[in-house]
C-alpha cells in the first residue's frame, strides 16, 4: 500500500486543476521528487486501483458519508436518519456536505481517473484507456445526474477556471466515450485481460470481455435515462447497447472486491448508529415476503409482532423518512427499525464486495425498453422475470421461493402495511403500493413500468443509492412515502429533490463558470429545478 499511497498524494497535487500556476511549477519543483511525468507503466496499476477504490467509497472515502449516505440513500428511500442534526432526510440540502464531498471527489478520485486515461492514450495502451473510460463514465455520471452540471471535458485543464458542461452535453460525451470503448475492448478480445491491470483490477482483474459488457450496460443505463426527454436517442443507444453485449450472468457482475486495507465503507458509518431501515423497504419486501431482506438488514432489537404477514414471523422494522429533531432524539429508532445486515456492520472487516452494476440491473433496463417495443431480446415479461432471478442468484436464493415458500416471480403478493411508526403509533401506516410481484401481463404500461423498477430498486439496494434517486426522478416510481415533514421551504414533504446544489467553494474559486452552468440548468441552483432528463409528466 506505500507505492499507492504515495502515488495518491503526487496526483492530488499535480492533476487538480487550479492549484498551481505555471510559474509556480518551475520554481518549486523538487527534481528528487515523483512526478506525474515520472510515473511509468509500472505505476500504471496503482494508479488504476486509487481510482477504482475511491470512487467506490473504500475506506470510506470521497464523500461516502456526506454524498452517497446523506443523500443518495435516503432520496432512495433505503434508510431514514436517526440522527436528530441529520437534516438531508429533511429536504435540507446541507451546504457543506456537499461541498466537501463534491471537493473530494475532484481532488481525490477524478485525478487519478483522468491520469489513466490520459496516461494510456500517450502510451499507445488501447485497451487499458478504454477500460479508464468506461470507469470515468461510471465514476462521474452519478454527480452528472445529481448536480445537473458538473466539471467534465474540461477537467485537468491545469487552469484557475474550469467549465461545467451541461448535463445534456455530458450524455452525447458519455455515448461516444462507451460506444469507442467497448469497440476497441471486442476488437482486442483474443488479449484475454490487461497484463498491466490484471493485478490492480480489483473488479475484473483486467478481462476485456468482461469490461465490455460492463461498458454496454452503463451505456443502457444512460439511454433509458433519456427516454422521456429523447426518445429517439434513448431507442438508438439502448438498442446499441444491448447489441453490443450487456451483462447477462451473475458471474460477470461488477464488484469492486474489498480488504481490510481497501474495505466496504459501510462498515464504518454503520457503527455511529445513525440510520435504520425505511418504512418503504418493510412495506415492500414484508407485503412480498421477500426472502432478500434477510441478507439485506437485520431483525429489529425490539421488533413489533403485531404487523407480522398471517403465518410468517417478520421481525425486520422500518420507519419513515423525515422525523423530527425532537422524535429522533427522544425515540430509540436505533432499536426499534432495523440495522444493514451484519456483513456490513463489523467495523474493521473488509465488508462485502461494492457492486457497481450486475445482470438484474440489465435486465430490468432491457424490460423497461421492451415496453417501449424496443428490440431488447425478449418481452418486457420475459426480461422481468430474468432480472428477478438473476438478483436471487446474486443473494443465494436460486430456489425463487419467497418466505412462504411459495414461488415469488408469480406471487400476487403486494406490499403491506408496514404497521405503525414509532413517532405516532396511534395511526396505521397503508401499504406504499398496490402492485403484485407477478408480471400484469394485461395490465397498464405505467402498472407494468412500476413493477419492473420496484424490482429495480430493491436490487439497486443499497450501493447504487444514487442511481435509485435518479430513477425516481425520471420515472416517479416506484411509488414511496412522502416525508413526515420537510424542513426547505421549497421542497414539499410530498416532493422529491430534483438536484443537488451548486457548492460553496466552486462559488468562491471559480464562480465565473458556476454562474455559466447555473444558465445550462434552465432554472435557478435550488433543489427545485429539473434536469435535462426529467420531462415525464
Amino acid at each position: 500500500m506505500k507505492n499507492l499511497l504515495i502515488i495518491i498524494s503526487v496526483l492530488a497535487l499535480a492533476v487538480f486543476a487550479g492549484s498551481c500556476t505555471k510559474d509556480f511549477d518551475e520554481i518549486n519543483t523538487n527534481p528528487k521528487a515523483i512526478t506525474v511525468a515520472s510515473l511509468d507503466q509500472s505505476s500504471f496499476g496503482y494508479v488504476a486501483k486509487r481510482a477504482i477504490v475511491y470512487t467506490s467509497y473504500l475506506r470510506n472515502s470521497t464523500g461516502m458519508q456526506t454524498y452517497h449516505s446523506l443523500f443518495g440513500d435516503v432520496y432512495a428511500n433505503y434508510f431514514a436518519t436517526t440522527h436528530p442534526n441529520f437534516l438531508s432526510d429533511r429536504y435540507v440540502l446541507v451546504g457543506s456536505w456537499l461541498n466537501g464531498s463534491f471537493n473530494s471527489f475532484y481532488s481525490n478520485a477524478a485525478p487519478p481517473i483522468q491520469f489513466c486515461v490520459d496516461f494510456a492514450n500517450e502510451k499507445g495502451l488501447a485497451v487499458e484507456e478504454a477500460i479508464m473510460k468506461i470507469w470515468r463514465v461510471n465514476a462521474f455520471a452519478k454527480y452528472a445526474d445529481s448536480f445537473g452540471a458538473i466539471p467534465y471535458s474540461h477537467f485537468g485543464n491545469m487552469e484557475k477556471a474550469v467549465p461545467y458542461d451541461g448535463l445534456e452535453e455530458i450524455y452525447t460525451q458519455f455515448f461516444s466515450e462507451l460506444e469507442s470503448a467497448v469497440t476497441v475492448l471486442k476488437a482486442n478480445l483474443s488479449q484475454g485481460k490487461s497484463a498491466t491491470l490484471e493485478g490492480f483490477d480489483d473488479i475484473y482483474q483486467g478481462d476485456l470481455a468482461k469490461w465490455a459488457k460492463l461498458g454496454s450496460s452503463l451505456r443502457l443505463r444512460l439511454a433509458l435515462h433519456c427516454k422521456y426527454v429523447n426518445p429517439t436517442l434513448a431507442k438508438t443507444q439502448a438498442e446499441a447497447a444491448v447489441a453490443a453485449g450487456v451483462i447477462e450472468d451473475v458471474a460477470d457482475n461488477a464488484k469492486v472486491a474489498t480488504s481490510t486495507d481497501w474495505y466496504n465503507s459501510y462498515n464504518t458509518i454503520t457503527s455511529w448508529m445513525e440510520f435504520r431501515m425505511s418504512a418503504d423497504m418493510e412495506s415492500i419486501m414484508k407485503g412480498y415476503l421477500d426472502p432478500r431482506v434477510q441478507s439485506y438488514f437485520q431483525e429489529a432489537v425490539n421488533p413489533d409482532p403485531t404487523d407480522d404477514p398471517e403465518g410468517v414471523v417478520f421481525n425486520f422494522e422500518g420507519m419513515r423518512n423525515g422525523q423530527t429533531k425532537s422524535d429522533r432524539q427522544g425515540l430509540d429508532f436505533n432499536h426499534s427499525a432495523s440495522d444493514m445486515h451484519k456483513s456490513w456492520v463489523t467495523l474493521g472487516a473488509a465488508g462485502p464486495a461494492w457492486r457497481v452494476m450486475g445482470a438484474d440491473e440489465s435486465y430490468f433496463l432491457r424490460a423497461e425498453g421492451a415496453l417501449e417495443d424496443w428490440t431488447m431480446g425478449g418481452t418486457a415479461q420475459e426480461l422481468y422475470e430474468k432480472g428477478i432471478k438473476a438478483s436471487f442468484d446474486e443473494w443465494g436464493y436460486s430456489d425463487y421461493l419467497n418466505l412462504a415458500g411459495e414461488d415469488y416471480i408469480t406471487s400476487p403478493r403486494v406490499p403491506a402495511s408496514p404497521g405503525t411508526d414509532l413517532s405516532d403509533p396511534g395511526t396505521v401506516i397503508p401499504p406504499v403500493s398496490t402492485v403484485p410481484v407477478a408480471f400484469l401481463a394485461t395490465g397498464e404500461k405505467e402498472e407494468q413500468l412500476e413493477q419492473i423498477i420496484t424490482q429495480k430498486w430493491l436490487g439497486l439496494y443499497p450501493e447504487n443509492s444514487i442511481e435509485a434517486w435518479t430513477v425516481r426522478r425520471i420515472t416517479k416510481y416506484p411509488r414511496l412515502y412522502d416525508r413526515l415533514e420537510s424542513e426547505e421551504p421549497l421542497i414539499p414533504a410530498n416532493s422529491l429533490p430534483t438536484r443537488l446544489t451548486f457548492t460553496t467553494g466552486e462559488y468562491t474559486n471559480n464562480k465565473a463558470e458556476v454562474e455559466k452552468a447555473i444558465s445550462k440548468l434552465g432554472g435557478p441552483d435550488d433543489g427545485t429545478t429539473k434536469l435535462w432528463w426529467d420531462k415525464k409528466p
